[in-house]
């Protein structure tokens, strides 16, 4: 290739157009003429969406119920295995904060610390004159954290997984992922226009047979899964993932948001759960708001993955702010507790265990979910399960319902994510209530 046709290519790319490259895969359909539409209120008039509808009617069941409304309620202080709200304590078990870091000492002092050296921003992209020495820190400690060659901080975990999708994935090329991969990396998947094909959950003689039946008709093909499900508590076979891909010649992403700072034997990750190379994941990932009690997001693998990303993926460092020094600088402390106190996340484990365990002893049905620190209970309905959340938030205890269209219908559940800071009469309190609520809960009258 040419140096002129590598620009063009890369301009192509950049613009979101298929290379010349393209001309061998799969032609898109054309889309059929639009239908004339009947332009009423609800297209134009935010008050008749029907996103607002449906808020609507979550509000009016609260109401109507006489539930308080337990969404965007402020509280106090560090959000630990208890947090205060309105001069209540209540068992919190609606924040990721598996290590128990966000009010550790040694954060808030790291974080001030790079306030006081560097100011409250980087001052600008982190490819002018936003790099500062921390953020090259924490993608060195990272790099060998996970034995690969090199990683990438990006200011937002949620942003930083759409960037590399998006960019990483062309029209000309296709995208396999596991039915309950996170928004963020499907979001990715559809704004990169790559062809896109799911597989059902954990079921990899279905993907293979989707790369046997497609893989020669595509360039590049990504597998996406995470390290630990975020809605089931799970834990994918990566082994088999990266056997897969090497047979069918194909890159694969994981997504660690869940999984990285808590699973493992030292808790760092799928890596070292399953006792891996890290050079055997193509890509990968994680957000810094569980495990590392900060904001942002890193992409990790081999350097000329991270050169690519770093100098072209709109979105990760191009045209978007660096990450902080205060959330840059609390990142690389939690990453530094982790190696040096690895008990916390076999704490946060052990309290999963007993609390699957507890819930399990007691007829409750805690799903897929083994080895991790998200516990899902099982709910028959949605109703069911916004009916039992309310019920909990009157007793101080905190979780959250998902339903539909969260997850599919048929499949509700309250999840609990589950930390080192949780004690044993934390947990036997809440499955004491969670099975009487079970017992008392009214009929479902289809509402949700």
């Amino acid at each position: 290739m040419t140096s002129q046709q590598h620009i063009e290519r890369l301009r192509s790319q950049l613009l979101g157009k298929p290379s010349a490259s393209a001309a061998s895969a799969p032609e898109q359909a054309p889309r059929p003429a639009p239908a004339k539409v009947n332009v009423g209120p609800e297209h134009y008039d935010f008050a008749h969406f029907p996103e607002l509808r449906e808020y609507s009617s979550t509000q009016w069941y609260y109401n109507s119920q006489g539930y308080e409304w337990n969404m965007f309620r402020q509280h106090l202080g560090a959000s630990s295995a208890e947090v205060e709200m309105e001069g209540r304590q209540l068992i919190n078990y609606a924040s990721y904060n598996y290590l128990d870091l966000l009010g550790d000492p040694r954060m808030r002092e790291a974080a001030k610390q790079a306030v006081d050296a560097f100011g409250t921003s980087a001052g600008s992209g982190r490819i002018n004159m936003g790099e500062i020495p921390i953020f090259t820190e924490f993608e060195r400690l990272i790099s060998q954290t996970l034995g690969v060659e090199d990683a990438v901080l990006a200011v937002n975990g949620y942003g930083a997984n759409v960037a590399a999708l998006g960019y990483l994935a062309r029209r000309q090329d296709l995208v396999i992922y596991d039915e309950l991969i996170h928004n963020s990396m499907l979001m990715g998947t559809k704004l990169s226009g790559a062809r896109r094909l799911t597989f059902p959950h954990n079921d990899y003689d279905a993907l293979e047979r989707l790369l046997v039946e497609q893989r020669h008709n595509f360039e590049r093909v990504l597998i996406l899964t995470e390290g630990v499900y975020s809605m089931d508590g799970d834990i994918p076979d990566i082994p088999r993932l990266i056997d897969i891909k090497r047979r069918h010649h194909a890159l694969l992403m994981v997504d660690e948001a869940h999984s990285m700072g808590v699973i493992g034997p030292r808790g760092l990750g799928v890596v070292d759960y399953f006792g891996l190379d890290g050079a055997d994941i193509d890509i990968h990932f994680s957000s810094m708001s569980k495990a590392f009690a900060t904001v942002g997001g890193y992409i990790a693998g081999r350097k000329e993955l991270i050169t690519i990303l770093k100098h072209y993926a709109p979105g990760l460092l191009l045209y978007t702010a660096a990450p902080t020094p205060a959330s840059a600088a609390a990142g690389l402390q939690a990453l530094r507790i982790m190696h040096a106190e690895p008990e916390r996340a076999q704490q946060a484990v052990r309290n999963a265990d007993y609390f699957r365990s507890c819930a399990q002893a007691a007829g409750l049905d805690t799903g897929l979910s083994h080895d991790s620190a998200i516990v899902p209970i099982m709910m028959p309905n949605g109703e069911t399960a916004v009916w039992i959340t309310a019920k909990l938030f009157e007793h101080n205890i905190c979780t959250f319902p998902m339903i539909f269209p969260v997850v599919q219908r048929n499949a509700e559940r309250l999840r609990f994510f589950i930390s080192c800071a949780h004690t044993r009469a934390h947990i036997e309190r809440t499955v004491e209530l969670l099975v009487q609520l079970r017992d008392t809960a009214p009929a479902s009258r289809g509402l949700f």
